[in-house]
């Protein structure tokens, strides 16, 4: 039985339809079961990482946990994240974690639940993925209204990773043995300038997209409000800052876990085509 938290987000909805796929047993959490839509063959049960009470009742049975950590703000992965380890690791052998290469920053909440999960005495495996290919479904409301994607850092050089690559390499981790003490970094097959994604896009769904570069200051507001945190904003852009002069780093960890190199972004473009159109 393995237990998959963040159930019903980008990345553990994958791994529940994967796990789901391949005959295994699945409990998933979700804060609201009533309206999760994960299939008929997996049990869901409802739990909230912020009370790490209610989550213990769900941990019978259970070989592995994937575990998604969903407050950014480090004060509560200091606070709650020890507790919520700790009721797992009494019950559960296996923790994989899906962090981030942030983690390296002990302050950051990546770093604080890696430390929580590390000491919990449970066997444990990190996964820390570069950025999602997904977060670019964020220009999809500016395609689908014109030809121009405004955003800042169009020279930012991405090894965004497939949410199917880092599912199924999650999987690998929870469902076979050689993963305990790894910390996995994990990307696409090559880098892509945020620019060419976006003329990437247009190619797929037979557009002339182009992009238009944003003022730092004004994404900056803007994402201080999306994310609902300024320091979060301040973090991301001085990622694509840095990835201008310095292209995010390229693994080969999605083939070493899954057997097929990683997916390219013009794959994962094509399978998300309709959300741009």
């Amino acid at each position: 039985m393995i237990l998959v938290t963040g159930a019903t987000g980008t990345v553990g909805r994958e791994v529940v339809s994967i796990l789901a796929e391949r005959g295994e047993k699945v409990r998933a959490v979700s804060r609201n079961p009533a309206t999760a839509g994960l299939p008929a063959e997996v049990e869901v049960v409802a739990a909230d990482l912020a009370d790490p009470a209610s989550l213990a009742p769900h941990l019978a049975g259970v070989d592995a946990v994937f575990l998604i950590w969903p407050f950014t703000d480090p004060a509560v992965a200091r606070t709650t994240a020890p507790e919520v380890a700790r009721v797992i690791a009494a019950r559960v052998p296996r923790i994989v974690y899906l962090s981030a290469p942030g983690a390296d920053q002990p302050e950051s909440f990546w770093g604080l639940v890696e430390r929580a999960v590390e000491t919990s005495g449970a066997e444990w495996t990190f996964l820390r993925p570069v950025g999602f290919a997904a977060n670019t479904l964020g220009w999809a409301d500016q395609i689908r209204a014109g030809d121009v994607v405004r955003w800042p850092y169009g020279d930012a050089a991405r090894s965004l990773i497939h949410e199917r690559d880092l599912a199924e390499a999650a999987v690998a981790a929870l469902t076979s043995n050689g993963h305990a003490g790894a910390r996995y970094l994990l990307s696409g097959p090559t880098t892509v300038t945020q620019e060419e994604q976006v003329r990437i896009i247009g190619r797929t769904i037979g557009r002339n997209l182009r992009w238009s570069e944003m003022p730092v200051e004004e994404a900056r507001a803007m994402l201080s409000v999306a994310f609902g945190d300024p320091a979060f904003a301040d973090v991301a852009l001085a990622g694509w800052a840095g990835f201008v002069n310095e292209p995010e780093q390229v693994t080969d960890t999605v083939a070493r876990l899954t057997g097929h190199p990683a997916r390219t972004y013009a794959e994962w473009a094509a399978d998300h085509a309709a959300a741009f159109r």
